[in-house]
C-alpha cells in the first residue's frame, strides 16, 4: 500500500483516479468528492472536470448509478452492496442502486472460451459435447452459458470475464487509500467506518470471486436441504470447476416472479409463496446460513413446483451470539420494552457507546407504539424496516455487514411473497419459526458446546487463579506492584495540554527576557554598549512581534500543531 504524505497518499494508481474523478465529475457528483474531503487529493479535481454539469434528464440518484456502471465491475458490486444498506442510504438511492442488476454489458465469446481453456489447459471441445456461445445470463464479475458434458449432462458454465480479478485488485486498492484518507479529514466520515466499510466490501468481492468458495457453499446448501422434497440445489461438477470457472446442474423452469407463465404452468402460487417463505426461515432459523443474494432472477420454479436456487457467491452466516440477540431483540419487541430493545441492538453493535441513549429510546418508544394493536396478518415488514430505518439513519447508525444482508433477505422474501400471494401474510409464517428457535435456546444439548466451553475455561481459571494471585501479593508485598491506567482519549488531551504549556512558557520566557534587559541596561550601560542599544532594541523589537504574531495565529488556529 502506497504511503501516505503529508496531503495525502502516493498516487500510485494516478490513470486509475484520473479516471473515476472523470466519470464523478461528468455525471455531476463533484458533491461527493468534497463530502469525503477529497477535494485536494487530486489536482484534476480542481480543473475541467469540476466544471462538468450533470445531464438534466437524469436525478442525482440516477447519475450515481450510471457513473457505477461507467466504472466497471468493481463500483458496480459496490453499487449492489449498498443497495441492501439502508441505514446508509436514502430510501431514492437504494431504489436507484437496485437496477444495477439489470444492465451488464456481456464479454465476447471468444475471451470467455479463451479463459475456460486457460483455466484447464485443455481446448474447450474436450470439456463440453455442446457450448452456447450466447450467454444465459450476464453479471457484473462474470457471465453464464449453457452446455452439455460429454455424457449428455445438461449444464450451466459460469465463467469470470477476462481481467475482472486484477481491476478488482487496483480498485480495491484505490477505495482503501480514499477511504483512509477521508477517515482523517471528512465531517462525513465522523459517523462512519469507512475503512472498516471497504475491508468489508473487499472481503465480500474477494469470496464472489472465487468460484471454488461458491462450489462449497452450493455443496454446504445441498446438504442443507437434502431431505426437502420442495427444494433443489444444482450438483457441482468439481473436475469442471476451478477458481474461475464453475460448472452446474442445469435447472430448467420459470422466474419465480413471472406471474402469467406461473399462471400457464398451472403452479399453485399460494402454496408457492409459502415454500419460498418456509426456504428462507428454514436457512436463517434452523441453519443459520443463508442464500444473501435472493433476488428473483436467483430462483428458479421447477415443472412439478420445486423451488431451485442458484448463485451462492454471497452468503450471510449468523454465530450464536448475534442469533441470541436477535431473538431477543424480537422478545423485547413483543413486550414493548425499548429499553431492552436497546440493549439487544447494543450486543447486536448497532448501537455505540457515542449514541444518545434517552432519545433514542424515545423514538423507539414512538416506533413501538406505531405498531401497537396490529393483528399478525396486518404487519408489513417492510414498513417496519423503512420505519426503523429512518430512526437508524437518525442517529447515525451503522448494521454489520450481516445483519444488513439479513435484512435485505427479509425484505426480499416477503416482496417474493406478496407478488405470488397478496393475501401472503410473512409474519404469521415466521412465528413457528422464531418460537422454535426461542424455545431452543433453553434446551440443554443445544447450549452444551456452549457448557462445555465455559467449563473449560472455569477448570484453567481455577487451576491457575491460585499461582497468579500468589505472585500478585508477593509483588504488593516487595512494592513491586504497579497499576496501568488509560484514560480514553488521554494520549490527544495530553499532546494538546503539552503544546499550550510549551507556548506558555515561551510566552514567559520571551516577556521576561525583554524585562529583564530593560532594568539591567539602566543600571549598567557601558560606553562601548551605547553605540548598540539602537540595533538592539529594534532586534528585540521584532524578535517579541515574531514571536508574538505566532502565537497569536496558533491561539487563533485552536491551538492545532501545524
Amino acid at each position: 500500500m502506497p504511503a501516505f504524505s503529508r496531503r495525502g497518499p502516493a498516487l500510485t494508481h494516478r490513470r486509475r483516479y484520473t479516471q473515476i474523478i472523470a466519470v464523478l465529475s461528468r455525471h455531476g457528483l463533484s458533491w461527493l468528492i468534497d463530502q469525503l474531503g477529497l477535494d485536494s487529493l487530486i489536482p484534476v479535481v480542481r480543473g475541467r472536470f469540476r466544471r462538468a454539469a450533470p445531464a438534466p434528464q437524469h436525478s442525482q440518484p440516477e447519475h450515481l448509478r450510471l457513473a457505477l456502471e461507467e466504472l466497471g465491475t468493481t463500483f458496480i458490486k459496490l453499487g449492489q452492496i449498498l443497495s441492501t444498506r439502508d441505514d446508509l442510504l436514502p430510501p431514492e438511492y437504494i431504489a436507484e442502486l437496485s437496477k444495477l442488476r439489470e444492465h451488464v454489458v456481456p464479454v465476447p465469446t471468444g475471451a470467455i472460451v479463451a479463459t475456460i481453456e486457460a483455466s484447464f489447459g485443455r481446448p474447450l471441445a474436450e470439456l463440453y459435447a455442446d457450448f452456447d456461445p450466447t450467454p444465459m445470463a450476464v453479471a457484473s464479475i462474470g457471465q453464464v452459458h449453457a452446455a452439455r458434458l460429454r455424457d449428455g449432462t445438461e449444464v450451466v458454465v459460469k465463467v469470470q470475464k477476462p481481467g475482472i480479478a486484477e481491476q478488482v485488485e487496483e480498485d480495491l486498492a484505490i477505495l482503501t487509500q480514499l477511504a483512509r484518507f477521508a477517515q482523517r479529514r471528512a465531517p462525513l466520515a465522523e459517523a462512519y467506518d469507512l475503512v472498516g466499510l471497504v475491508e468489508e466490501f473487499g472481503w465480500t468481492l474477494r469470496s464472489e470471486l472465487d468460484y471454488l468458495r461458491e462450489g462449497r457453499n452450493t455443496d454446504q446448501f445441498r446438504r442443507n436441504f437434502g431431505d426437502s422434497p420442495h427444494v433443489v440445489i444444482p450438483i457441482v461438477y468439481w473436475d469442471r470447476t476451478t477458481a474461475r470457472v464453475i460448472t452446474l446442474q442445469r435447472l430448467i423452469g420459470l422466474r419465480i416472479d413471472d406471474i402469467d407463465a406461473l399462471d400457464r404452468a398451472g403452479i399453485d402460487r399460494k402454496a408457492l409463496a409459502q415454500r419460498a417463505a418456509e426456504l428462507v426461515l428454514k436457512e436463517i432459523f434452523l441453519d443459520r446460513m443463508f442464500h444473501a443474494d435472493p433476488h428473483p432472477g436467483n430462483f428458479a420454479v421447477l415443472p412439478d413446483g420445486r423451488i431451485g436456487v442458484y448463485d451462492f457467491g454471497m452468503v450471510g452466516r449468523i454465530d450464536g451470539a448475534t442469533r441470541d440477540a436477535l431473538l431477543a431483540l424480537v422478545a423485547a419487541a413483543v413486550e414493548r420494552d425499548a429499553e431492552r430493545i436497546i440493549d439487544a441492538l447494543t450486543r447486536l453493535g448497532v448501537v455505540g457507546r457515542d449514541t444518545h441513549r434517552a432519545a433514542l429510546r424515545r423514538d423507539i418508544q414512538h416506533l413501538i407504539d406505531h405498531y401497537y394493536g396490529l393483528r399478525l396478518g396486518e404487519y408489513r415488514f417492510a414498513d417496519i424496516v423503512d420505519d426503523a430505518m429512518t430512526v437508524i439513519r437518525r442517529f447515525r447508525l451503522q448494521l454489520p455487514v450481516e445483519l444488513s444482508l439479513l435484512v435485505k433477505t427479509l425484505a426480499m422474501y416477503e416482496g417474493v411473497g406478496k407478488k405470488l400471494d397478496p393475501g401472503f401474510r410473512p409474519f404469521a409464517v415466521a412465528a413457528p419459526y422464531v418460537r422454535r428457535a426461542m424455545v431452543e435456546r433453553f434446551l440443554p444439548w443445544t447450549r452444551l458446546p456452549e457448557l462445555l466451553a465455559v467449563g473449560d475455561d472455569t477448570l484453567r481459571l481455577v487451576t491457575t487463579a491460585p499461582r497468579r494471585v500468589d505472585r500478585l501479593l508477593m509483588r504488593a508485598e516487595h512494592g513491586d506492584l504497579e497499576v496501568a491506567m488509560r484514560v480514553v482519549e488521554s494520549e490527544e488531551l495530553m499532546r494538546q495540554t503539552s503544546v499550550l504549556v510549551n507556548r506558555l512558557i515561551a510566552a514567559i520566557l520571551t516577556a521576561a527576557s525583554l524585562i529583564s534587559l530593560s532594568l539591567v541596561m539602566t543600571v549598567y550601560h557601558p560606553p562601548w554598549l551605547i553605540p548598540w542599544l539602537g540595533p538592539l532594541v529594534g532586534a528585540g523589537i521584532v524578535v517579541t512581534l515574531i514571536v508574538g504574531l505566532a502565537l497569536a495565529i496558533q491561539v487563533l488556529r485552536g491551538g492545532r500543531p501545524r
